[in-house]
């Protein structure tokens, strides 16, 4: 594991995580103290998403919901993927006595004050305000992590990653004059640009929507937190991918992908975790570092509303600093993210590793499983159980730091700097 060298130190303060039934109503003895607790609210990148060893998650009927196969819908509550793994687990964070991780993979804004299910592909868990009044009755929340922005009302990071890898795909696997047929129609293959990911108006509305629903956070502790002093940690996003690929994936049987049907580089970069045009990876880390001011924009905002809250910025957008897929040899082994992984129609279970040898047709075949059951696709490139490790290591910091903005960098040697 990573360890941190310190620029700044404050108050130990501890975070962890663990599954809680929004129905628990269990209270502790008046004359005792109640019991420390941490807290993870938001979407995949603080849930678990990517570590395994998942968790059932109690939906909003009270019924705790483990795996239920593949082709379940994905609106199960156990898609959440709330993992055993997740950073919130991993951090070394002394104090706390118990963890509650209600955050949800794909989870919107929207989902901190309403029930998922209430919008369209939401899943059937409670509202993470009325799962945090839960933990309240019984604890003393003394950390809360926010994960919150990538996921909103203009755009989703699933589809962001399903838009530029499709086109990759598309690519590598048909001529100019073929057709694609995907999703009912054609997809197109020139790399991403930065409008294809997010415009400038859409990062203002999705920082507006997320600042939002965390001051409904923040009022709600004000009202429910036991002796009023809590953390709130505001972490940002990670891009599972480099500036640029290993120059061993540039080409493959001398054809790089601005040419047309680059099949063998294709299978090689799926291999390797990373089907994507080189032009795509700059808009995509300016799509990396939006989500990181949109985080920052919200935290300073409510700073200004709250004056006496402890609110901190975590930037973890270096957390992976030379150890993202297809950054180095033999990715992605040895990558701190999950590669892009298929699985084969219908769904049984087995993932594809390798599209070498693969038509077009088997190709089309494979990534409409991702549609039809987009449960089976949905770890991809997010941390994996080692990313979230580190991670770990950087709420670890931030829950000491007495700065109010903190960036979590990891160093050549695999050490992290928080500063």
């Amino acid at each position: 594991m990573p360890q941190i060298r310190r620029t700044a130190a404050g108050a130990a303060i501890a975070l962890a995580v663990a599954v809680l039934s929004p129905t628990l109503t269990t209270s502790a003895p008046a004359a005792a103290a109640l019991p420390t607790a941490a807290v993870a609210l938001g979407d995949s990148f603080v849930s678990g998403e990517g570590a395994g060893a998942y968790q059932p998650v109690v939906d909003a009927g009270g019924v705790a919901r483990g795996f239920p196969g593949w082709t379940a819908p994905n609106s199960n509550a156990y898609f959440c993927h709330r993992s055993a793994n997740a950073s919130l687990h991993q951090a070394n964070l002394p104090g706390i006595q118990n963890r509650f991780n209600l955050a949800c993979s794909g989870g919107q804004p929207h989902d901190i004050a309403a029930p998922s299910s209430a919008r369209t592909s939401g899943r059937q868990v409670a509202a993470q305000l009325d799962q945090l009044r839960a933990v309240a009755q019984t604890h003393d929340i003394d950390l809360v992590l926010v994960g919150l922005g990538s996921n909103n009302s203009s755009f989703t990071f699933g589809k962001v990653a399903e838009k530029c890898a499709n086109r990759f795909i598309a690519d590598a696997w048909t001529g100019w004059w073929e057709f694609w047929a995907y999703l009912g129609g054609p997809v197109e293959q020139k790399p991403c640009s930065d409008a294809d990911l997010a415009t400038a108006a859409q990062f203002a509305a999705a920082t507006a929507e997320t600042t939002a629903a965390v001051r409904q956070v923040l009022t709600t502790l004000r009202e429910v937190d036991a002796d009023g002093q809590h953390r709130v940690v505001f972490q940002d996003y990670t891009n599972p991918l480099p500036p640029d690929l290993l120059p061993a994936l540039h080409t493959e049987d001398r054809r790089s992908d601005t040419r047309d049907k680059f099949r063998a580089l294709g299978a090689e970069r799926y291999a390797a975790g990373c089907p994507i045009h080189r032009a795509s990876l700059a808009p995509g880390h300016r799509f990396s570092q939006g989500l990181g001011t949109l985080v920052k924009s919200a935290r300073d905002t409510l700073a200004a509303e709250f004056p006496g809250a402890d609110l901190v910025h975590l930037n973890v957008q270096r957390a992976f600093d030379g150890a993202r897929l297809c950054e180095a040899s033999s990715s992605p082994a040895n990558a701190l993210a999950t590669p892009i992984r298929l699985m084969d129609n219908p769904p049984n279970g087995t993932f594809v590793t390798s599209l070498s040898g693969k038509d077009k047709i088997a190709i089309q075949r494979i990534a409409n499983t991702c549609v039809s059951y987009f449960q089976t696709c949905q770890e991809s490139w997010h941390p994996n159980a080692a990313g979230h490790g580190v991670l770990g290591q950087c709420l670890s910091g931030a829950a000491t730091t007495s700065a109010r903005s903190v960036a979590c960098v990891r160093n050549p040697d695999g050490s992290l700097t928080l500063s």
